[in-house]
């Protein structure tokens, strides 16, 4: 119980110094999609653990999946942003990803992210069906 404290403690200090040194520094952290993906599949790689890998585990996950990537594929890379840093109030500029990988996920075509899902999950049922809960209309 005392060791998992310890390690813990060492990681957090690592982690809040690392912060600080990104903020001193003022780095901006331009994240490839390979990288991205890597999360993806961690992300998975979770839901799977917690709901099982058989026919309803996998739905389930693929359903968050979907969700989480309704909200993702508004991240812009900083590589290829104009101007640093991006306001909260600005609008993302339309951009070309610079492989196809980072152009399916910056997609807002909900089909997209199906593919995304199917490269990590396997191909969906025939009668699946996507449509997000939680679509952003504040531009177009």
């Amino acid at each position: 119980h005392r060791i998992i404290k310890v390690e813990i403690k060492q990681w957090y200090q690592r982690r809040v110094r690392g912060i600080f040194k990104e903020i001193k520094e003022q780095k901006h952290w331009d994240i490839s999609s390979t990288e991205r993906m890597e999360i993806v599949k961690r992300f998975v790689r979770y839901g799977l653990e917690h709901w099982g890998t058989d026919t309803s585990g996998v739905e389930k996950t693929r359903h968050f999946l979907l969700e989480w990537l309704s909200f993702l594929h508004r991240y812009i890379p900083v590589g290829v942003l104009e101007v640093l840093p991006q306001r909260i109030n600005q609008r993302p500029p339309y951009y070309q990803g610079r492989d196809q990988l980072e152009t399916l996920m910056c997609s807002d075509n909900a089909q997209d992210w199906v593919k995304i899902s199917e490269i990590v999950l396997g191909k969906v049922p025939d009668a699946f069906n996507f449509v997000p809960k939680h679509i952003a209309n504040s531009y177009n």
